[in-house]
């Protein structure tokens, strides 16, 4: 089985544990939980067979935990930059996430991941409309894809693991963009 480290980076109370938990399962999350740090598994089987275990750091997102973020990204390889879709300033904050990330780890590859989709959608139009470009125009600067998601309804979750085994094995990708204001958007 192979086993690979993914990192979940961003702000505090933006959903990063409810999207890592809702990746691993209520039931099979048997990981280490520490006051800064949670560590979780999900093995994957492709559809050959292949098992394929991730270990997803979750880091706390307040700057008094800054000193795991090397320890986060080292040998990851994947981050995922993560925003709540409904907080503004935790997308203001994604670009300063990524420079972090990637003084340690250069080689990862970099998902920028709105969370909260479910309650995204009951924002006004125009609101929608600003944070979707605002956040294509960071994903396209980190050279990232994103994802919006939403753990509670399980929108895109897995989605975004699969992009990852995908992108490292060099498999195709059969899953389109999507850019419509009002669905979660996929843009790669």
């Amino acid at each position: 089985m192979l086993a690979l480290k993914i990192s979940l980076l961003g702000d505090c109370d933006i959903g990063k544990t409810s999207f890592a938990t809702k990746c691993v399962g209520e039931k099979e999350n048997k990981g280490v939980k520490m006051e800064e740090l949670n560590l979780m598994d999900k093995i994957f089987t492709t559809k050959g067979g292949k098992k394929i275990a991730f270990r997803i750091w979750d880091i706390v997102g307040d700057y008094q935990h800054l000193d795991d973020v090397p320890i986060a990204c080292k040998d990851a390889v994947s981050v995922l930059i993560m925003f709540d879709l409904t907080n503004r300033s935790t997308l203001n904050n994604v670009l300063s996430w990524y420079q972090r990330a990637r003084r340690w780890n250069k080689m990862a590859i970099p998902i920028l991941v709105g969370t909260k989709f479910d309650e995204f959608v009951e924002l006004p139009l125009e609101m929608q409309w600003a944070i979707s470009n605002q956040a294509r125009a960071y994903a396209r600067a980190m050279d990232a894809p994103l994802f919006f998601s939403s753990a509670i309804h399980n929108i895109n979750v897995n989605k975004i693991f699969k992009f990852i085994i995908a992108k490292l094995f060099n498999l195709k990708w059969t899953l389109e963009r999507n850019l419509t204001i009002g669905e979660p958007i996929i843009d790669f």
